[in-house]
């Protein structure tokens, strides 16, 4: 690990105390929480102790002042335990991005301390039934009333609602503006007229619900990050940071897959010979070893630029597609190695294979990656 692109000493001792905190209260729980659907916001305070809940924000707002290279090491770690955890710590780290990119210092004072310490989680609700890879089509709308603001609309698949004490919620404030007419707003989750649904049933990461948001509440002005029409900007920004996180959940659940699937050839016997003796398994495993390196590379490459300070849309949109598309060539490799017991619940593969599956989805979809890219080069 060290030896890896921009990886420091220091990140890397945050990152071996992460992993110990993972191997020992995350991944013994992991199957029980995908069996049952249990929420991993039950982690919070434990996780705030070790400073993760407040990882990605600086210290002045009660974060502590971790590298990006460090925070991907540590997210590696945890979605290599229990991929439900790491999506719920994004999830809370799209919402406390969005305030420390787009609100004030009001703003950051009233919700970010309290959110590093796990006294409140964050949800993020840009979503829509119909405007999910375009946010330009969103319907929910953000009506001058009073001091502050009606809003309206109903917001999908949004992870930790039911949980949260507060949700980033975008909104249009100029209907006919596009993206420039796109608010964002910090709605308290019991604000009268916020209706989280039941949570989805979900394919995999089922200890990260997601809900429905029915929205006909009442902001104070103060509660809006940023001037009218900046939210677009903001929540690109916000999705920047996220697309590393969810890079970094890829290929902590490729490492379990691949740590599964070595395991297994170097223990499994056919023919009277271990099956790691087999070259055309030799050659499936370098495949999936080459991979997974290069994705490492880029996801590390786009964690220093960003570390940096320097501009990192492209790389964090290549880091965040190639990941995603590698955890799902490996995990399926992986489960293809273990045969028909890789298909049993008894194997930890299925759980992998389903919580890989959308990480190609959310945070902008594989395709959503492929069109960032090409136009930032035919530009």
């Amino acid at each position: 690990m060290h030896k890896r692109l921009g990886v420091q000493p220091a990140d890397l001792e945050i990152g071996d105390a992460i992993g110990r905190f993972a191997r020992s209260e995350l991944a013994p729980k992991a199957a029980e929480i995908d069996r049952d659907e249990a929420s991993t916001t039950r982690y919070v305070p434990l996780l705030a102790e070790l400073g993760i809940m407040g990882m990605n924000l600086p210290e002045r707002w009660g974060g502590i002042d971790a590298s990006p290279v460090a925070l991907i090491l540590s997210l590696v770690e945890i979605a290599r335990a229990c991929a439900s955890t790491s999506s719920m710590i994004g999830a809370h780290y799209l919402a406390t991005d969005s305030i420390l990119i787009g609100g004030d210092d009001s703003l950051r004072e009233r919700y970010l301390p309290d959110a590093a310490a796990g006294a409140k989680l964050g949800a993020f609700a840009l979503t829509e039934p119909r405007a999910g890879s375009n946010p330009a089509d969103m319907a929910t709308r953000a009506t001058p009333e009073g001091d502050g603001y009606r809003l309206r609309g109903v917001k999908h698949f949004i992870s930790n609602a039911d949980a949260a004490d507060f949700i980033v919620v975008y909104a249009k404030t100029d209907p006919e503006a596009g993206t420039r007419g796109i608010s964002a707003f910090v709605v308290d989750r019991k604000t009268p007229g916020v209706e989280v649904a039941p949570a989805e049933k979900l394919m995999g990461i089922r200890g990260a619900p997601a809900h429905e948001v029915a929205l006909d509440c009442f902001v104070p002005a103060a509660n809006r990050l940023g001037a009218e029409g900046s939210g677009f900007r903001t929540a690109m920004k916000v999705l920047d940071n996220s697309r590393l996180d969810v890079a970094a959940t890829s290929l902590g659940i490729a490492e379990a897959a691949l740590e599964a699937a070595v395991d297994w050839a170097r223990q499994r016997e056919v023919g009277g010979e271990p099956l790691s003796r087999k070259q055309g398994l030799q050659w499936m495993f370098a495949d999936m070893k080459t991979r997974l390196e290069a994705a490492w590379l880029l996801t590390l490459q786009a964690a220093v630029m960003r570390g940096a300070g320097e501009p990192f849309t492209d790389h964090a949109s290549m880091a965040k597609l190639y990941a995603s598309e590698t955890v799902a060539f490996v995990t399926d490799t992986a489960l293809q190695i273990h045969g028909g017991y890789g298909f049993t619940r008894e194997m930890p593969l299925e759980r992998l294979v389903r919580d890989a599956r959308i990480l190609r989805i959310y945070e902008g979809s594989s395709e959503i990656q492929r069109t960032v890219i090409a136009r930032s080069l035919l530009r």
